[in-house]
């Protein structure tokens, strides 16, 4: 329990079988002859057909001819929208279809009734094992020194994104200084289209602490010095724009950047997203550690604002020994539609999310031959959970209705009808808008970047963490909380497949459902301690990269 501590910071071939050639059975009695010559004229004809370009006429109407008996014989219906842009349903498949309202109409008195009968258990206080081996400590080695070493030149970059995307770009942005011997110029960043937050670097991160944290590994300025300003008549953007390939290795940074930088004296990458290989030697993978877990620290506003939120939820918290839950929920409007899921079936919901498609992906779902398959979606578990699917899932893993939940998200769609469940079942539900008063917030309203930020140190430090949809967010903060916590993540990822599956029964017991809920927990607390995998981000599983293993207890030995 972490409560008042936390704050401290042979060949596989498909053997289709022939077209079955229609056997004549001739009838005991006579046959006639000119009967037979049809026949094998007719198929001597399409022989002949079949053999020559006339193929090529027949196929094409052969292929639809054959989709459209497919279709009908295995139960799809095909929705045309236009422009060459479908929308596959198949009928009867279980999961496909949001049918979880149902199964908790039938199911909440029985979920009711068992947290009546053991109304003093709560997962919360035992969530994750005990353990006293295998356990990880911060261990960060960079081996890269920028004290009395002459710079190579300036390094500028462009962050684009939302909050944990620019601090993607930041991090990478410092290993490739210390890589290139250059000189990070604070990253500018991107005013993004769809996150339209006009932050900038200091508004979100403390410049100060950023430059000292680093100083000794890599020079940090916050702007370009004078004689360089002259060069590019105090124009950044006349500064070559270097286009690099994503995830390059360091060689191509040395063979083909730094030859650049020591000519130019400056360069500038825009927009810096995933332009640096996951696999890069130790030294620097060490100044990725030392940029991304600790030297961006939140700007005072947001850092004092976040601290005092994460006091609040253990003040209230108290009966649970200072320990809450916290859930990243992505249903927002934007979420669902990217999703091209469906919930409730109507006109309205499908107005709204075309029209937010298009706003936010211009033309991309309509492109001639895009197929929309939400039933597949969500049995392949793509679709975003629904406030009432998580809060479903954490009372079957037994988080009882004493339970102090926040909620970390955006604007979710339809608040008021799809939150109503999730506060049914957890009344003491807080979010920052409940936890913060007007007055602390109004700095931050229109800043989408910062009020991220708020969400996730409150979401740090909880007991447990629930990330329902992926991205940068839980990727991030996942890797984080394992830096924290001795290398586990302390985190439930829940597994969409299965749950959707669980969903669809309306006959389902409750104590079949709890079960099932109570085993996914379990498999979460075994996969709490990951270790980085060649091609996975240490961002995300930081041992052994950014952290060393603490030796393991000596045996008690009996002193008789």
């Amino acid at each position: 329990m972490h409560g008042l501590s936390r704050l401290g910071n042979g060949n596989a071939r498909s053997l289709a079988s022939p077209p079955s050639s229609p056997r004549i059975r001739h009838s005991r009695g006579k046959t006639s002859s000119n009967q037979g010559i049809g026949e094998r004229l007719v198929f001597l004809l399409f022989s002949v057909v079949f053999r020559r370009k006339g193929v090529l006429l027949l196929a094409p109407l052969l292929y639809i001819a054959g989709m459209l008996l497919f279709m009908g014989s295995f139960g799809f219906t095909i929705l045309d929208l236009g422009h060459g842009v479908e929308i596959v349903y198949r009928r009867g498949p279980p999961g496909s279809v949001y049918r979880s309202p149902k199964v908790f109409k039938l199911l909440w008195p029985m979920m009711e009734a068992d947290a009546n009968r053991s109304s003093s258990h709560n997962a919360l206080m035992e969530a994750w094992k005990p353990r006293v081996k295998g356990l990880w400590k911060p261990c960060i080695s960079t081996n890269v020194s920028a004290a009395g070493s002459n710079s190579n030149g300036y390094f500028i970059i462009e962050a684009n994104g939302g909050l944990n995307q620019q601090r993607l770009s930041i991090c990478d942005a410092v290993a490739v200084a210390g890589l290139l011997n250059a000189t990070l110029v604070i990253p500018i960043f991107h005013l993004n289209s769809v996150w339209r937050d006009s932050s900038k670097f200091g508004d979100i991160f403390d410049e100060d602490f950023f430059i000292y944290a680093l100083s000794k590994n890599v020079k940090v300025v916050k702007e370009l010095p004078k004689d360089i300003l002259e060069r590019y008549n105090y124009n950044i953007s006349s500064i070559v724009n270097l286009r690099l390939k994503a995830w390059s290795s360091p060689a191509y940074y040395l063979h083909k950047v730094l030859p650049q930088l020591l000519r130019l004296g400056a360069v500038r990458v825009a927009p810096f997203s995933n332009r640096l290989a996951h696999a890069v030697p130790a030294h620097i993978q060490g100044l990725r550690c030392l940029a991304n877990f600790e030297a961006l620290r939140f700007a005072d506003p947001i850092r004092l604002l976040a601290e005092e939120m994460v006091n609040r939820m253990v003040t209230k918290s108290v009966q649970s020994g200072g320990n809450y839950v916290s859930v990243h929920l992505r249903f927002e409007m934007d979420m669902v539609a990217f999703s091209c899921c469906e919930y409730d079936f109507g006109e309205v919901e499908k107005l709204e999310m075309d029209m937010a498609r298009e706003r936010g992906w211009k033309g991309k779902f309509r492109r001639r031959g895009r197929v929309i398959r939400p039933g597949a979606n969500r049995i392949d578990g793509k679709c975003p959970l629904t406030p009432l699917e998580v809060g479903m899932m954490l009372r079957g893993m037994g988080f009882n209705n004493n339970t102090l939940v926040y909620v970390a998200a955006g604007n979710i769609y339809k608040a008021d009808r799809y939150m109503a469940p999730l506060r049914k079942m957890f009344p003491l539900l807080q979010t920052k808008d409940t936890l913060a008063t007007l007055e602390e917030l109004a700095p931050f309203k229109g800043h989408s970047s910062r009020l991220a930020a708020l969400d996730y140190t409150v979401c740090l430090h909880s007991e447990v963490f629930v990330s329902t949809q992926g991205g940068n967010f839980p990727h991030f903060l996942i890797g984080h909380r394992r830096y924290l916590y001795k290398g586990h993540a302390e985190t439930i990822k829940p597994d969409k497949r299965k749950l959707v599956q669980l969903l669809d029964k309306p006959s389902i017991r409750w104590d079949y459902f709890k079960k099932q809920m109570q085993d996914m927990l379990r498999h979460n607390d075994a996969k709490g301690v990951e270790l980085r995998k060649p091609a996975a981000s240490l961002y995300t599983f930081p041992m052994p990269d950014c952290m060393c293993k603490e030796p393991d207890p000596e045996p008690e030995t009996d002193p008789a």
